[in-house]
């Protein structure tokens, strides 16, 4: 049986006998970079001492703890397991072993540290850093060995315990090898990231530094100098130097800490000669790897050592720093986020930005013209730039000045259905339109399409989702007067103690977005009835459902006839409701393309939570019904008549409303295969290296692309043809990602430029509240009644749905109609944009949860998901505690 190993024979395929640790170290030394020497015992090593002592069903037993058991329960269980180690013997064909390893490194007196290195640990899906013992500057043949039955020991460690059980690793999966190395008498030691782990950027290596030993700047028990170090120049982008009282060094039985000179204490540990070294190393290995590392370092004689590298785990993304200024691309005019701009939370992908600012513009003149009859808006007067990514509506000053001289006219002649306006002109007009677009593009399939044709239907299919949202909101005014009118007459007028709400008149209607809620409900009920397939729906991971679905091959295990029964009946719920956006950025898939968020919401009704849509909308329209008999038993011929014609009104324009929006992505589905054929073809030409990087292109990028016969299905060979193995947009489009990333976490003025008249004249008129509001208690719209008390999540798209807990607070920048699903899991409503009267206040009441509207700042100010009380009748969303998930370091 093999016991001991040389570290510099431990290769990647070791993980089960040598573990994360020793993997690790083995890789340094194989790479030809400095790792003191050493050897590894396996676990071999510890299953025979667990055998030789008859520890394992004592250590299964005591182990098999829930996720959700009490820490008391951790800590009783792992004192009694480490007892069990303690009161043992170590069999003596390991300590043999172990004796001549030791005598190797030097024995004697010679000083090494004892540390763990688990098969779960320092792995890229998770590091479980921290969770075991190590122990510096072990002595003797007899304190090696105490040392390394304690580091098998601390396996059973209460946190290590609880971190697998929370991970999902069982405890019969586990077992420790022990690494044992040459002491470092460090002057100096930390740790360095071979990524940002702030800003995901892998050209940047972050360093802390501290005086003395290592293991203190692990723990974090010891404050250190932290440097941000360029990976390709080593030159220093940024520096802390930290005062740093106390450092821990050797001894004879161990380590301990002490005060740092007075001369050194505010001393950087690193000069920038030394840091650019180090960032070299770490480049080396992060190159060896293949994936960014997490590396332990020392510093002795000055020389610098290795002492562990590792995957980072949880690297975000790539973002380029936050914008902190909002500089204006036309001057002589006023900037807006409202309008379409709500259905965009989010900086525009660069393709879509290109085209949509041509499309709105055009769209909003000739509406203008065929309403006053006159060019009012001019070339050059209104435009949908982006600012830091974000779009913006813009006006012209003297433009705004012309529009405002004939706004009423128009407003009268759009009213009266000029331009094929109001509910008459969608119904008759607008959405027939918008359909029979998509059905002429829809003729040949767009592999079948040449690239000029391709780029062309995409243009025309977005020029015609504009126009049609431009006919949308001429819908969302007439819904919003005609619900204040109605509750403006019942509150003044008819309402007495003890009435309901005038919204529980508006209730229990059918719109496009809960008849999608019913369509998911009513296909997990038709699942239920097959134990098999509920089975498989239930227990198979989301993205392998969707994958799945899109593929066509049955999930392993379950009857391929009846996977496609299943599949033909989701596929029909995609084709009916598939295309509401999330995002009308096309960048952002819909359900058609990506149905993950659908087949949660199956899920969730499958696990028998929620609420029967069915009934729950049966109960509020007979409610609805009853109220209105008693209301109009008790009112006069007149005030009837009144009542009656507001509220029919009222009645008739919301569920349309709901509509009209949920159909503004009709043409999404068809218009982004469209754009991700080019894209297949663009990757096959060396252009870009990946179908949806097409999103990231400049238009013009795309359309040169075209033209120059590179999005042809026969074109071939544009890497060669560039004389690149990269495809020719790569750094381009990770640039542009990089950016997006980094403009995300900005909070976009609602107004630009900033100025107090701005805010005075149009602030009551913005979808979002202030975006300066400290303290603990956030103000927004009141928009549906109630009061809940729950954890908030942070959504910022569909990407995020998945981590939607039953019971939590809903927060968003902006909930669209395919958001709807998860108003059946939430507690209440929270938004950054959005008023009384948006569908995220419509649907809200519907579920008769509270929701608190156009805050500005919720996303921010509850990204850490602390506990919140929602008050949808004062509008008002109150932090309750500010506690956020612990995050191990990795």
């Amino acid at each position: 049986m093999t016991y001991i190993s040389d570290l510099g024979d431990v290769g990647r395929g070791d993980v089960a006998v040598a573990g994360g640790k020793a993997v690790g170290l083995g890789g340094l030394i194989q790479a030809g970079l400095p790792v003191p020497p050493g050897f590894v015992l396996t676990t071999a090593a510890y299953s025979e001492f667990v055998t030789a002592n008859t520890l394992g069903a004592a250590i299964q037993d005591l182990a098999a703890l829930p996720p959700q058991a009490s820490p008391q329960d951790y800590e009783t269980a792992s004192e009694r397991i480490r007892g069990l180690f303690r009161n043992g013997t170590m069999p003596a064909g390991i300590a043999a072993r172990l004796g001549a390893a030791y005598e190797r490194l030097g024995g004697g007196d010679t000083a090494v540290s004892v540390r763990s290195s688990a098969t779960a640990e320092d792995l890229e899906s998770a590091s479980f850093a921290g969770q075991q013992e190590s122990y510096l500057n072990v002595r003797g043949a007899a304190a090696l060995t105490e040392a390394v039955i304690n580091c098998w020991a601390s396996l059973w460690t209460a946190r290590a315990m609880a971190y697998r059980a929370r991970e999902g690793v069982r405890a019969d999966q586990v077992r420790l090898a022990v690494v044992v190395q040459q002491m470092v008498e460090a002057e100096a030691a930390g740790v360095m990231f071979t990524a940002n782990p702030a800003n995901g950027r892998r050209d940047q290596a972050v360093i802390s530094a501290a005086w003395g030993l290592g293991e203190a700047v692990v723990s974090g028990t010891v404050t250190t100098d932290d440097l941000v170090v360029d990976a390709g120049t080593g030159a220093v982008v940024s520096r802390q130097t930290a005062d740093k009282e106390i450092m821990t060094v050797s001894v004879e039985d161990g380590t301990r800490e002490e005060p740092v000179a007075a001369a050194r204490r505010r001393a950087p540990v690193l000069d920038d000669q030394e840091a650019a070294e180090l960032a070299r190393y770490g480049q080396r290995i992060a190159e060896h790897f293949g994936v960014p590392q997490d590396i332990e370092w020392a510093r002795a004689g000055g020389r610098f050592y290795l002492l562990q590298s590792r995957p980072i785990t949880a690297l975000p993304e790539p973002a380029a720093e936050t914008p902190e200024t909002w500089p204006l691309p036309y001057p002589k005019g006023l900037y807006f986020r409202a309008s379409i701009v709500e259905q965009l939370p989010d900086p525009l992908s660069p393709l879509f930005a290109d085209l949509i600012d041509g499309s709105v513009s055009r769209s909003l003149r000739a509406l203008m013209a065929e309403a006053t009859g006159k060019d009012v808006l001019r070339e050059g007067d209104i435009h949908l730039p982006t600012i830091n990514g974000y779009a913006y509506y813009y006006y012209r000053t003297s433009g705004m000045w012309r529009l405002t001289g004939r706004l009423f006219t128009a407003l009268g002649a759009l009213a009266r259905g000029k331009g094929h306006m109001g509910i008459a002109g969608w119904r008759e007009y607008s959405h027939p339109r918008y359909e029979r677009v998509i059905k002429d593009w829809s003729v040949t399939p767009p592999a079948d399409l040449p690239g000029e044709e391709l780029l062309a239907g995409a243009q025309a299919l977005l020029d015609a989702g504009t126009v049609y949202y431009t006919a949308v909101q001429s819908i969302i005014p007439l819904a919003t007067m005609s619900e204040i009118s109605f509750r403006a007459f019942y509150d003044k007028v008819l309402r007495r103690d003890g009435d309901p709400p005038a919204q529980t008149f508006l209730l229990g209607f059918d719109s496009e977005p809960i008849r999608a809620e019913k369509s998911l409900y009513d296909l997990a009920g038709w699942a239920r009835s097959d134990p098999g397939l509920a089975a498989a729906l239930l227990e198979r991971p989301t993205a392998v459902l969707a994958e799945c679905q899109r593929t066509g091959s049955a999930p392993e295990g379950v009857d391929d006839v009846l996977w496609q029964e299943w599949r033909f009946t989701f596929r029909e719920h995609l084709d009916r409701f598939g295309h509401a956006v999330y995002n009308l950025d096309f960048a952002t898939p819909v359900p058609a393309d990506d149905p993950s968020a659908q087949l949660e919401t199956v899920k969730f009704y499958l696990r028998g939570q929620g609420t029967d849509p069915h009934e729950r909308q049966q109960l509020l329209t007979e409610r609805r019904e009853e109220l209105t008999k008693q209301m109009e038993g008790r009112l006069g011929p007149r005030r009837r008549a009144v009542f009656r014609r507001l509220l029919g009104w009222a009645q008739e324009t919301a569920p349309i409303r709901e509509d009209a929006l949920a159909d503004v992505g009709l043409a999404w589905p068809l218009l982004r295969r469209m754009l991700l054929e080019l894209g297949r073809r663009l990757v096959e030409s060396g252009v870009i290296a990946a179908p949806d990087d097409v999103f990231w292109l400049r238009f013009q990028e795309l359309r040169s692309a075209v033209e120059f016969g590179l999005a042809e299905p026969e074109a071939r060979g544009g890497a060669a043809i560039a004389g690149a193995g990269r495809p020719v947009r790569a750094a381009a489009v990770e640039e542009r990602r990089m950016l997006w990333r980094g403009q995300v976490k900005a909070a976009a003025p609602q107004m630009l430029p900033e100025r107090r008249w701005m805010d005075k004249a149009f602030g009551s008129m913005m979808p979002a509240g202030s975006q300066h509001q400290p303290g603990d208690v956030i103000k927004g719209a009141g928009a549906s009644s109630g009061r809940v008390t729950a954890p908030a999540r942070v959504l910022r798209g569909p990407q995020d749905f998945a981590l939607m807990q039953p019971g939590e607070v809903l927060v968003a920048r902006i909930t669209t109609p395919a958001w709807t699903p998860l108003f059946a899991m939430a507690s209440g409503v929270v938004t950054d944009v959005g008023g009384p009267l948006s569908h995220s206040s419509i649907v809200a009441r519907e579920y008769g949860i509270p929701a608190v509207l156009g805050t500005g700042v919720a996303t921010q100010r509850l990204a850490g998901g602390p506990r919140v009380s929602v008050d949808g009748d004062a509008g008002t969303v109150t932090i309750e505690d500010h506690a956020g998930p612990g995050v191990p370091r990795s």
